[in-house]
């Protein structure tokens, strides 16, 4: 007997996306902070991006704004696929509801805005299980 297992998926291949369907060079943020760039759930996907913009992004590309700093992170509601929690250098975390076919036009009123911390506001995390639920921790070892 072999001991060398076979892989179950010896008959998966991947097929590469065209070029139009792909976004190439975009400049992602370049904070400091230990966090995500990038957020994806069932229906959308979000990147933070550097403000100056640039890269294959369509122009007219419709943007969420409203931030007077630098975002520092970004999660989905596992609860609802249209809701979007932000966190910012400015002191405060946002939530963002995107329409339920995508943004069309940009977005610049959060549906909740958090505010009470003292100083940047590095992470968000929804509650895995209950609804509304959303932790935000800042410095200096601060959580709301």
């Amino acid at each position: 007997m072999s001991g060398i297992r076979m892989s179950k998926y010896k008959h998966v291949f991947g097929k590469p996306l065209k070029r139009e369907e792909c976004y190439d060079s975009m400049r992602i943020t370049k904070s400091s902070w230990d966090s995500c760039f990038c957020s994806v759930n069932p229906k959308f996907f979000a990147v933070v991006t550097e403000a100056a913009g640039g890269g294959r992004v369509p122009a007219n590309a419709p943007l969420v704004s409203g931030h007077t700093a630098a975002v520092l992170d970004i999660q989905w509601c596992p609860h609802n696929d249209n809701l979007i929690a932000s966190a910012s250098e400015d002191c405060t975390a946002k939530v963002w509801d995107i329409p339920e076919n995508g943004l069309t036009e940009n977005l610049s009123e959060p549906v909740a805005n958090l505010v009470g911390h003292q100083r940047r506001v590095g992470l968000v995390v929804w509650h895995p299980t209950a609804e509304h639920v959303l932790l935000t921790s800042g410095r200096p070892n601060s959580a709301i």
